[in-house]
């Protein structure tokens, strides 16, 4: 009994030790910690290392009940905790006792006893141990796991009960003295930490025909599987294949399918999808699968309804991924059928013992089947089935008036969320089932659903579904979703769909239900509105493109429904709703439904259409200026345009021809294409080539394919902007600046830049090739060099305009320098004329001379010849003595018989001619 003694030391003994003592091994740390050594008497009496040396000593057999005592010991004392710097030595006394199992089963017991260990609160001396012994504790924790490798069932489920526990712990009822309790989520780190979900997972081939245990590992998993880390953990060890193969497991309980379900649903959501996807994607997985839902669709329970709603989810998920054998494994068609069969009511031995309870949880059902039936219609190869399971027939079941529940025991608004979900489906379905579309009258019944939807009569829509947004107390929604379901079969482009909208007179009907539309926008303006709103735009333009006949339909209420989107408030084009898009679904109408009809295009632009698109495009908005462009091109052939054209004014009485150069150069800006600060030509070799094109290398291509040249030209606007100047003209066009006719000059040359561009790759592709032949090569050079002397013309051609231009400034200014000098001396002669006055008033010589001058000017004025009989007229008045002219009025004693005029002098005429404006002004007033 000496080993036993030495690994149990009394605890009274050990706490009657004085930390006074005399120095004794470790006496000096008893001293310096003293409170900290009574209260750690309890936790050290135990010596560990020495029980883990009396189970590794096997030299005696006798030695078996001293260990299971000792063992029996560890646990009494631990029995409130395990402190954290123990828990690596409990480990390792675990391992020990599990190696000795195989041969002794009395260590089963003790074994148990210390995983229960596990369960309690780890227990902390100081805050810093959950840091120290970090590692340890989590590699003891994932110890755990690997420990389900003992052949012990007991064992087994003792090791997943402690793990369960970690979600679940309790605080023991006494505390260790000096410890403190770690958190409740310290544990369940530190199995993240260790990777204990990974090893649970590997021990699930261990336990495979054991049910008990593996309801349990499936139990722990369960727990495990709420976090993101063990989740990855799990997905790594390969758990969704693992579990799915699980499922068709015989269990009474059904535990086996909820747990398992219920981990694969918690890889999905917290794990790589993609990652759980391909490890599901094995036909006997998929095959599993189908049979737990075929077995579970049947029950009757509430618990067997969520059951089969969970697996229907993660068959969802599984129908995403194209690799998934859903159609060989024969699942497809088991939800194919299932989706339809409340609707076609035809037997079918796959749905044989199913019955729709109408409960919240077959309405959830509902639902997914229709969203199973969304995804197989985007996969070609299950088109086939659903042919043969009647889809089409199922989903326009819905596709009618809502005054009474086709299904007596769905709610309102239940109802009205399958009809609405149905007609989503149908958008994808129809397009992959064109023919049965057709066979069952689709068409018409949308057209009159849609003819319903804008009718009068009441029905207050619930809106409370996804599908539903928008739609309480109106009927916006099955608009919405109807017309989603006729552009999808319209977008085909397929003549027996047109032809039969349009025998049923749709043109009319869908310009009635635009005009509601546009008229409930301006009311209140929503997303769905411009959705609608948008569709009818593009179905018309389907369906009129390239028909004459439909166009001239259209022209009569379209084209003033047209103009009012042309007149939408730049401002709205950069809101969220959408009307960007609606804006060009409209231009899209516009180039449909009216280009190509003389009748319509004389509508749209005696309604300043062209003014309009004008309009826009001055806003210059990218997305825009391309498509108005191109539309004024092709409207351009119509005379009227090019006229109103040159009348249109914009802003600040911009003309077009100024908007279009205004164009030219911000797409060259945006193309790289490099010019001086006054945009005259630099590269005269390649003046219209984009930087995109120079980085280009020299690729050899077959003749029917277009060229980076070539290709250039539908995509940017140059070409368009080049066009309408061949309509305009490029002389005598007004509102024009210096800058805008050297760019004009470039404009009015890209055809020919453009050809040599082309010429230039053929060049290049040729030399790659081999080297041409001398009259070839010749004539590639001459070809080369006419277009370089094109663009070295043009280029002087600028720098003449510019010249010009800066020659009339400079005459310009110096007409404004002449104005300016004359003023200047106009005031100098005023100046002296004032001080020549003030001298006269100041100095009476001065004034004397003045006198002087004017009489003597004034002798010199008179005529020397005498009028006979005449009167004489002095010259002096009595008693004046100012110098400057008379005032305003004159006294004239006689006139000359004669009526003659007075002689006009350079002195005498000042008088009689402001005597005569005085006159005048006098008469006037």
């Amino acid at each position: 009994m000496a080993s036993l003694a030495a690994a149990w030391a009394p605890a009274p003994r050990a706490a009657s030790r004085s930390p006074g003592l005399g120095s004794s091994r470790g006496g000096g740390e008893r001293r310096t910690n003293a409170p900290d050594t009574a209260q750690d008497t309890q936790s050290r009496s135990v010596d560990l290392n020495h029980v883990i040396a009396i189970l590794k000593d096997s030299s005696s057999k006798d030695l078996e009940k001293e260990q299971l005592k000792t063992l029996k010991k560890v646990v009494k004392h631990f029995e409130n905790g395990l402190p954290l710097k123990d828990v690596a030595r409990i480990t390792e006394i675990l391992n020990l006792c599990a190696e000795k199992m195989n041969e002794q089963e009395a260590f089963i017991e003790p074994l148990c006893e210390l995983i229960k260990l596990f369960e309690l609160p780890f227990q902390k001396k100081k805050v810093s141990d959950k840091t120290n012994y970090s590692d340890e504790v989590s590699q003891s924790i994932a110890q755990l796991g690997y420990l389900m490798r003992v052949p012990s069932s007991q064992v087994k489920i003792q090791i997943c009960k402690s793990i369960i526990n970690f979600y679940n712990m309790e605080l023991p009822g006494k505390l260790l003295s000096g410890y403190q309790p770690t958190s409740p989520n310290y544990k369940i780190k530190m199995a993240e930490a260790g990777g204990l979900a990974e090893a649970l997972v590997l021990s699930l081939a261990l336990v495979e025909n054991q049910l008990t245990e593996k309801l349990w590992v499936l139990k722990a998993l369960q727990l495990l599987s709420t976090s993101e880390i063990s989740c990855g953990q799990m997905v790594k060890a390969q758990a969704a294949s693992r579990l799915c193969l699980c499922l068709n497991g015989a269990d009474p309980s059904g535990q086996l399918v909820f747990c398992s379900s219920d981990i694969l649903w918690n890889l999905l959501e917290k794990a790589s999808k993609e990652e759980v996807v391909n490890q599901l994607r094995s036909l006997e997985c998929v095959h599993a699968l189908k049979e737990v839902f075929v077995d579970v669709t049947c029950g009757f329970q509430h618990y067997d309804h969520q059951l089969r709603n969970d697996l229907l989810v993660i068959a969802t998920l599984l129908a995403e991924n194209p690799a998934v054998p859903m159609i060989e494994s024969g699942f497809a068609k088991v939800l194919i059928v299932l989706a339809t069969c409340t609707e076609v009511k035809l037997p079918n031995p796959l749905v044989k013992g199913f019955k729709l309870t109408y409960s919240y949880e077959d309405f959830e059902m509902k639902k997914l089947l229709f969203n199973v039936l969304k995804i197989f219609s985007r996969d070609p190869s299950a088109a086939q089935l659903l042919g043969e399971n009647h889809v089409m027939p199922a989903l326009l079941y819905y596709v009618k008036q809502n005054r009474k529940s086709g299904f007596p025991n769905w709610s309102d608004a239940q109802y009205e969320e399958l009809q609405l979900h149905a007609l989503a489906v149908l958008a994808s379905v129809a397009p992959v089932l064109l023919d049965k579309y057709l066979s069952c009258q689709a068409n018409t019944l949308l057209l009159v659903f849609l003819e319903w939807c804008v009718g009068q009569d009441p029905f207050f829509g619930q809106g409370s579904s996804f599908h539903g947004t928008g739609g309480r107390g109106n009927k916006l929604p099955q608009m919405r979703y109807s017309l989603r379901a006729l552009r999808s079969v319209v977008a085909l482009y397929d003549d027996a769909v047109s032809t039969n909208l349009c025998d049923q007179g749709a043109i009319s009907q869908l310009l009635d239900i635009l005009k509601y539309a546009a008229d409930k926008s301006k009311e209140k303006e929503g997303t769905i509105l411009l959705e609608i709103q948008a569709d009818i735009l593009f179905i018309l333009s389907v369906l009129c493109e390239n028909d004459v006949h439909r166009k001239e339909l259209f022209s009569c209420e379209g084209v003033a429904i047209l103009i009012s989107f042309f007149k939408m408030e730049p401002r709205k084009l950069y809101c969220a709703l959408g009307h960007n898009c609606l804006l060009l679904s409209a231009l899209d109408c516009l180039w449909s439904c009216v280009i190509g009809c003389y009748i319509a295009e004389d509508s749209f632009i005696e309604k300043q259409g062209i003014f309009l698109l004008l309009d826009l495009l001055a806003l210059k908005e990218k997305n825009l200026c391309n498509t108005i462009l191109g539309i004024l091109v092709d409207l351009s052939d119509n005379p009227k345009t090019v006229l109103h054209m040159s009348v249109w004014r914009g802003r600040r009485d911009q003309t077009a021809a100024n908007l279009l150069i205004q164009l030219w150069r911000q797409e060259e800006l945006e193309l790289g294409i490099k010019r001086d600060q006054y945009g005259v030509i630099i590269d005269t070799k390649r003046p219209i080539t984009t930087s995109f094109q120079k980085q280009q290398k020299v690729v050899p291509l077959p003749a029917s394919c277009p060229t980076f040249a070539i290709m250039e030209i539908s995509e940017s606007m140059r070409a368009k902007v080049y066009l309408l100047f061949c309509k305009l003209g490029f002389e005598n066009l007004p509102g024009l600046s210096t800058k805008d006719f050297v760019t004009l000059a470039i404009i009015q040359h890209y055809i020919d830049f453009k050809i040599g561009e082309v010429w230039s790759e053929i060049s290049a592709e040729i030399k790659e090739e081999f080297r041409p032949v001398t009259p070839d090569e010749m004539n590639l050079k001459h070809i080369s060099d006419v277009s370089e002397n094109t663009g070295k013309m043009v280029a002087s051609l600028q720098t003449e305009v510019l010249e010009r231009q800066y020659h009339q400034e400079i005459q310009e200014e110096k007409k404004i320098y002449k104005k300016i000098q004359a003023t200047h001396t106009q005031r100098e002669l005023i100046n002296k004329s004032w001080e020549n006055f003030l001298t006269r008033t100041s100095n009476y010589e001065a004034l004397k001379k003045a006198k002087m001058l004017q009489e003597t000017l004034i002798e010199a004025s008179t005529p020397k010849l005498n009028i006979k009989n005449g009167p004489e007229h002095s010259i002096h008045i009595p008693k004046l003595h100012t110098t400057i002219g008379p005032g305003r009025f004159v006294t004239v004693e006689s006139m000359p018989h004669q009526r003659e005029l007075l002689a006009d002098t350079d002195h005498a005429p000042r008088k009689s001619s402001v005597c005569k404006g005085a006159l005048r002004n006098y008469q006037k007033r």
